[in-house]
């Protein structure tokens, strides 16, 4: 017997439903499948963009150049309180770090509720973070950037490095925290995890063997013979020397800069621009900068206080790879009238002034040939030198000369770009290239300023628009409905 038209009808009904419910289903779980494959790519192959002021979500060059470079495991442990409202930014802070390496790992601990861990890493305040890599650890006490990522340095790097700064003649004292002191770079420096010392070659015969650097900031009187032998020596053993030459001082330095390839200018540069900054004109503005691992990527603006120039010898030495570091903009020149300075009438004369763009700071490369240890040895004690018992190796020292030392000082080291080129030049002279870069700076207050007209557009934009719209759009879908009924 025939089936009826409505049971045809029902069965058809059916199919249709569990078509379209397999359809749903089908959907779904295609859908599920999307959202998991974009979330495991996502995971594996992440990207961060940050469209805020200054970068300010991001870390800064230095902090991942360091986080890329680890070659060990570190940890961070973070103690703060589920109610502190810094401690949201601060595991912020620790997942951009993490973000930039496999090797660190952080964990956030209540401090309230986890007494035993904070007494066995002696943390007794909140907002507290301890990074510890193998058998070292580091605290850190009101988290930045800047404090976390120098506290990587103290616990992945194998001793602190010195830095000498040669004292007896006038030079900037870094135990002064005066303007013309030199306090804010030696907290700098050592911020770096290098640690500071002075040196008075009046009492000692040579550079300390320790010597990473050796910093000659700005002497007011000449040095003996005897020291700048003593600066000769250390260079020839593959020494690393800053030297920062104010005009008009300490000749002898400049003799022998020039054994080097690195020749002062007996003048001062003069630059239109700084007043156009609001700054004096023998404040030149430095923005040009050459290919060197010092300034490389290097846009930050420089100021160089009263300099002088600082240029590479045509024809350097053998041996001596010398170039020029930084140069001043269109507007400056190298005044060589130092009366017309005095009396504030300086101006360019065609034929004796140097037109710019000049250079303020080179940087020389001096390849020597280390001798045997007990040759060394017995040249030390003023005897005969014997055949060194090992062949020579070629070493290479390293100069960098600037033609002022104020840039440096506390009255100018945090002056747009100083800093950066002040410690990129420690690092490079250190053979830490991995530590060249832009450091990190603290975030802009930049609040936003309203109209009353704009504040009041922004309120109803804000505000009252969007419920109203929403209101307009269930009306006209109500009212839809009803008229289809």
């Amino acid at each position: 017997m025939a089936e009826g038209p409505e049971r045809v009808t029902e069965a058809v009904a059916r199919r249709r439903r569990t078509a379209y419910a397999l359809n749903t289903a089908l959907a779904i779980l295609l859908l599920f499948g999307i959202v998991a494959l974009v979330e495991a790519l996502s995971y594996r192959h992440n990207r961060r963009f940050d469209l805020t002021e200054g970068r300010r979500q991001s870390l800064s060059d230095q902090s991942i150049k360091v986080l890329r470079g680890l070659t060990q495991p570190v940890k961070a442990v973070g103690f703060s309180s589920p109610e502190r409202v810094d401690r949201a930014s601060l595991e912020d802070l620790l997942r951009l770090y993490a973000y930039h390496s496999d090797r660190f790992t952080f964990e956030l601990i209540d401090l309230d509720r986890s007494p035993a861990t904070a007494r066995r890493y002696g943390v007794t305040t909140p907002n507290t973070v301890v990074v510890e890599s193998g058998a070292r650890e580091e605290k850190v006490l009101l988290p930045t950037e800047e404090k976390v990522t120098n506290a990587l340095l103290k616990v992945t790097r194998e001793a602190r490095r010195v830095v000498y700064f040669l004292q007896g003649h006038g030079e900037g004292e870094v135990n002064n925290t005066d303007r013309p002191g030199f306090s804010q770079a030696r907290d700098a420096i050592q911020g770096a995890n290098y640690e500071v010392k002075e040196l008075l070659l009046l009492r000692e015969r040579d550079v300390p063997a320790d010597a990473a650097v050796l910093v000659v900031a700005g002497p007011k009187r000449e040095p003996l013979p005897a020291e700048v032998a003593a600066l000769e020596r250390y260079v020839q053993r593959g020494g690393k020397l800053l030297v920062l030459l104010d005009p008009e001082q300490a000749p002898a330095l400049a003799v022998f800069l020039e054994k080097h390839g690195v020749r002062p200018g007996q003048d001062v540069i003069v630059d239109r621009l700084s007043r156009v900054l609001g700054g004096d004109y023998l404040i030149p503005v430095v923005t040009q900068y050459e290919s060197h691992p010092i300034t490389r990527e290097f846009t930050l603006a420089s100021f160089f206080p009263y300099a002088r120039t600082v240029d590479a010898a045509a024809s350097p030495p053998e041996g001596v790879t010398v170039q020029v570091l930084a140069r001043t903009g269109e507007g400056s020149w190298a005044e060589t009238d130092r009366e017309a300075l005095r009396r504030g009438e300086a101006r360019f004369d065609a034929g004796k002034d140097r037109r710019g763009p000049v250079p303020v700071g080179a940087v020389a490369t001096v390849e020597v040939k280390s001798p045997a240890k007990k040759g060394e040895a017995k040249a030390a004690a003023g005897t005969a030198v014997e055949p060194a018992s090992e062949p020579a190796a070629p070493r290479k020292a390293r100069i960098v000369a600037y033609g002022t030392a104020a840039f440096a000082s506390n009255n100018y080291l945090n002056l747009s770009g100083n800093r950066d080129l002040f410690l990129n030049t420690i690092a490079w002279l250190a053979e830490e290239e991995d530590l060249i870069s832009i450091r990190p700076r603290e975030a802009k207050f930049t609040p936003v300023i309203l109209t009353a007209g704009q504040g009041q557009a922004a309120f109803w934009i804000g505000v009252v628009v969007p419920p109203a719209v929403a209101l307009l759009a269930g009306v006209a879908v109500g009212i839809r409905r009803r008229r289809a009924r």
